[in-house]
């Protein structure tokens, strides 16, 4: 069964980065600790660490030894918080996973509702990979996952995905660039320099289909999986970039940068995805109702 109590010791000295530093955090001897830890690595066979010069360095294992434990020492600290609480403070805790291409702007729009349920609801929100989202999921580490794509159906998992609503695809522009391909839009798309969603969005193939049948051939001169780092590139002027038609007035006024043409025939859709059939959370209800009355408007 796993010690506990040595895997603090690593969780403490991996947060601090010395054995010192961590002795004087628990308040034990520094040999205490570097003894817990060496049995801990001679239960499983592994080493934690690696001294480079004087520093300790994680090794792979520690590595992966140390995103459980963050997990598993953050839960404890909201279980012993909950606890403490009386019932009058308590909250509902609401676990959400956002796969990593949701546009930000896209993701607080879809959380706001939250904010505003009866007792109130302390939100947990974790970004990652979608499939990794999933798989925690499904062993109930979150109540729900956003995502631009429905659950995938060659993954063993049970899961149920609602839609909460789609939306054309615009295109913006720094002043100066948009004087540079002022021609009527789309043509302007034409040769002119483009900032595209990473191969991991499901709207890029979308949109290089679209501009395909349409026979523009833009200059796409870089990739982005984080829509916020291609907003930014786009606003330095590096090219046009695109964002969902939903966002639209909110892209222009935080970057700076003209609204040059949209289209219907290019969408994003957006899901929340629950193994409840049924959605009883009142999170995912929020999000729900929110989604499809105020930012979708079903």
């Amino acid at each position: 069964m796993l010690n506990y109590r040595q895997l603090h010791y690593f969780w403490v000295v991996a947060r601090t980065g010395s054995i010192v530093r961590a002795s004087e955090q628990l308040n034990l001897t520094p040999q205490t600790i570097s003894g817990q830890i060496g049995l801990f690595e001679q239960t499983y066979g592994i080493e934690l660490f690696q001294r480079v010069g004087r520093q300790l360095e994680l090794t792979e294992s520690g590595r992966q030894t140390l995103d459980y434990a963050e997990q598993m020492f953050q839960i404890g600290s909201e279980l012993e918080t909950m606890l403490r609480a009386g019932p009058e403070e308590q909250q509902l805790l609401f676990r959400v996973g956002v796969a990593d291409v949701v546009p930000k702007s896209i993701v607080y729009r879809l959380l706001a509702p939250t904010m505003e349920v009866e007792n109130g609801l302390r939100i947990s929100c974790r970004e990652d990979k979608l499939e990794r989202l999933l798989a925690d999921l499904a062993i109930q580490r979150l109540d729900l996952v956003i995502s631009d794509s429905p659950m995938p159906s060659h993954l063993d998992i049970k899961g149920y995905s609602q839609k909460l609503g789609e939306c054309g695809l615009s295109f913006f522009a720094t002043a100066a660039l948009a004087r540079k391909h002022s021609q009527p839009f789309p043509a302007c798309l034409h040769g002119a320099p483009l900032l595209i969603p990473g191969q991991e969005t499901v709207v890029r193939s979308r949109l290089l289909r679209w501009l395909c049948e349409l026979q523009l051939q833009p200059r796409i001169i870089g990739e982005f999986d984080d829509s916020a780092l291609m907003q930014a590139f786009g606003q330095s002027g590096s090219g046009i970039f695109v964002a969902p038609s939903v966002i639209a007035d909110e892209v222009c006024r935080q970057y700076g940068v003209q609204l040059i043409g949209h289209t219907e025939a290019v969408n994003e859709s957006f899901y929340a995805i629950s193994v409840e059939r049924k959605v009883k959370h009142p999170g995912i209800v929020a999000i729900t109702e929110g989604a499809r009355r105020e930012l979708f408007h079903w």
